[in-house]
C-alpha cells in the first residue's frame, strides 16, 4: 500500500539513495538536495515526504507554503526512483499528496513549475488534474506553471 511519511532519522538514508534516470537528472534536484531544500525552506512550513510502497521507499516530495499571490501549496520537487517508474506510482503518489493537502486545506490550490521538455512529468501532472496557468516566470522561462484546484474534481468525483 502506498503511503507518505515525513523524512526522519529512520528513513532519510533510504531517501538519500533515490535517483532518477540520467535523462531526468536535468529536470530536478538529487534526493539529498530535496532533503536540504526542506531544511532551507522550513520557515515556509516545508515538508519533505518519503513515498513508500509497503517497506520500499520509492520516491520523495517537497511541499512548502507559498503565501505570495496566488497563495497555494508549492510542490517544489517530486520524484519516483528510476527502478519504480512506469508502474503508476507517480500518478498514485501525486494523488495521495494532493489528498493530504486537501484535508489540511490551508490553500485552495497547489502549484508546480515543470520544465517544458519534461514530457513524462507533464503527463503525470495533467493526468491528475493540473492545468497550465499561462504564467511565465521570467526567472524560469523554460518552465510551465501548472495549478491544481481542490474544488475541481475529475469526472469520477475524485482527485
Amino acid at each position: 500500500m502506498l503511503r507518505l511519511s515525513e523524512i526522519n532519522e529512520d528513513n532519510w538514508l533510504e531517501v538519500r539513495r533515490l535517483t532518477v534516470s540520467e535523462d531526468q537528472k536535468g529536470f530536478m534536484d538529487s534526493a539529498l538536495g530535496i532533503i536540504a531544500r526542506g531544511y532551507v525552506y522550513r520557515a515556509f512550513r516545508a515538508k519533505v515526504y518519503a513515498i513508500a510502497e509497503d517497506d520500499n521507499v520509492i520516491g520523495a516530495a517537497l511541499i512548502k507554503d507559498l503565501d505570495d499571490e496566488p497563495a497555494c501549496y508549492d510542490l517544489q520537487q517530486f520524484m519516483i526512483d528510476a527502478r519504480f517508474q512506469g508502474r503508476g506510482y507517480g500518478t498514485a503518489a501525486l494523488r495521495l499528496i494532493l489528498s493530504e493537502l486537501e484535508k489540511e486545506r490551508k490553500y485552495p490550490c497547489a502549484e508546480v513549475c515543470v520544465k517544458k521538455d519534461d514530457r513524462a512529468a507533464l503527463r503525470v501532472y495533467e493526468k491528475v488534474g493540473f492545468v497550465d496557468t499561462g504564467y511565465v516566470d521570467e526567472d524560469a522561462p523554460d518552465c510551465l506553471n501548472l495549478m491544481y484546484f481542490f474544488d475541481r474534481k475529475d469526472e469520477h468525483g475524485s482527485i
